[in-house]
């Protein structure tokens, strides 16, 4: 049978559904990325906001109007987070949750052979546990390789679910990322992100630190770059720092998760620093590498934030310099200590504000953006552009364009950048650099 994997969310739901894609070729089904040829849709959810599962939940309205025999499976962090609201289940046929994804092809065939609906998700442990086994050789159409080495979140801050739906913090051995990574450059990658949902809690649960992973990855001849995903900032301290700074192959781009310029409303969210402890470690990191990037996301609206809150945030956020600012507004979700707070604020005031933050976000963009002309830069190239560009992206994460052929695509070359357009540099190549 043919199946079509829909991933909502995060580079974590990404790799696992590739995991999953890997294991249900092996049972013989067949990937399609054809709707009408698809007979199974699976859908990999995300719950981070009530807007993120909205989206889920009208997706798999509009798959069972437009394919009414088909078969829908339902899996990840919305079905995990909230298992009793069936009414999200009720044009499924089989829902798992992150607690028995591992199942969800047993649970399919099962499906296939009986037809009766199944609804099978198992609550996390409220112990740490162990990692789930994970392991991906392919990434299809991808020149970069993400590798989980972490789940679970223990921080729990004010607004957000997602430690119901992916349970405690969870590490992968070195030994497993050892092994995954050397499969990785066997195939060709070059380049690794390392992901997790609370990435910089990597190995707390079993005396190792993210430095350890990152090193790791190192040891892969084949490696010629390691990337982390977002990161959650107050962990990032002097020593890890230094220690990362001190692998060649560690592209300083940093995803720093901010929330809020603002120390009032950092606390009510249980955020777990405050703007001027962010700061410095901004600073400790401009001085330890080369022509570091920052990117980030931000929330406005969030309950009780007035204008003098707004007004802190939005200038912090000007301040520090980011490459680029993912700006969204605060979303109510039902379980959270945030959505039982007084004060909320309405979606036109909420809506003015991510207009704001957004516009000056971007001036803030093109000002890094200009302060990389000129630079000299390698660059890994993915994908032709047009028929006449090719596109990639620097060390530090800026999206290139030079001229040239498909011949660039996968390779790594020395670029000049020379002018901005939209949201790239252009770049020319520096031959025999």
């Amino acid at each position: 049978m043919n199946f079509k994997i829909y991933t909502f969310g995060c580079k974590v739901n990404q790799y696992e559904s590739e995991q999953m894609r890997e294991l249900l070729e092996e049972k013989g089904f067949k990937c399609t990325e054809n709707d009408a040829d698809a007979e199974i849709f699976i859908v990999n959810s995300c719950t981070v906001t009530a807007i993120s599962e909205g989206k889920c939940r009208r997706f798999l309205g509009r798959i069972r109007r437009k394919f009414p025999q088909s078969i829908i499976v339902l899996t990840g962090c919305m079905s995990q987070a909230f298992p009793r609201k069936y009414e999200n289940f009720d044009v499924c046929d089989v829902v798992t949750g992150n607690t028995s994804r591992h199942l969800a092809i047993e649970l399919l065939e099962d499906f296939i052979k009986n037809r009766n609906k199944i609804v099978d998700i198992p609550e996390h442990d409220r112990k740490c546990g162990e990692f789930e086994e994970s392991c991906v050789s392919d990434f299809s159409e991808r020149t970069r390789a993400y590798l989980k080495i972490e789940d679970g979140c223990d921080r729990f801050c004010s607004y957000c679910v997602i430690p119901y739906a992916r349970g405690r913090v969870r590490s992968k051995p070195l030994s497993d990322i050892r092994r995954e990574v050397e499969t990785l450059s066997e195939k060709g990658y070059t380049e690794i992100v390392l992901v997790g949902i609370n990435l910089s809690k990597y190995g707390t649960d079993i005396g190792l630190s993210l430095c350890d992973a990152v090193e790791t990855v190192a040891e892969s001849s084949g490696v010629k770059r390691i990337r982390l995903g977002s990161l959650e900032p107050e962990l990032l301290t002097p020593d890890i720092l230094l220690r990362l700074s001190k692998v060649k192959e560690f592209c300083p781009q940093f995803h720093l998760s901010l929330q809020s310029g603002c120390d009032e409303t950092l606390k009510r969210m249980n955020r777990h620093y405050n703007s001027a402890e962010y700061r410095e470690i901004v600073e400790n990191i401009r001085a330890l590498f080369h022509n570091p990037s920052f990117t980030t996301d931000v929330m406005v609206g969030f309950p009780g934030e007035d204008e003098e809150e707004f007004s802190k945030s939005l200038s912090f956020v000007s301040d520090l310099g980011f490459a680029k600012v993912h700006v969204f507004p605060y979303s109510r979700r039902s379980g959270t200590v945030a959505d039982r707070m007084p004060d909320q604020l309405t979606k036109s005031i909420k809506d003015s504000r991510v207009a704001v933050m957004t516009a000056e976000t971007e001036l803030r963009r093109i000002d890094f953006m200009k302060t990389q002309l000129g630079m000299v830069t390698e660059v890994l190239f993915e994908r032709m552009f047009d028929e006449d560009y090719c596109e990639g992206y620097s060390i530090n994460y800026i999206p290139v364009k030079v001229k040239g052929s498909s011949d660039l695509c996968h390779k790594i070359k020395t670029v000049r950048l020379l002018s901005i357009e939209g949201d790239y540099l252009i770049g020319e190549l520096i031959e025999n650099a």
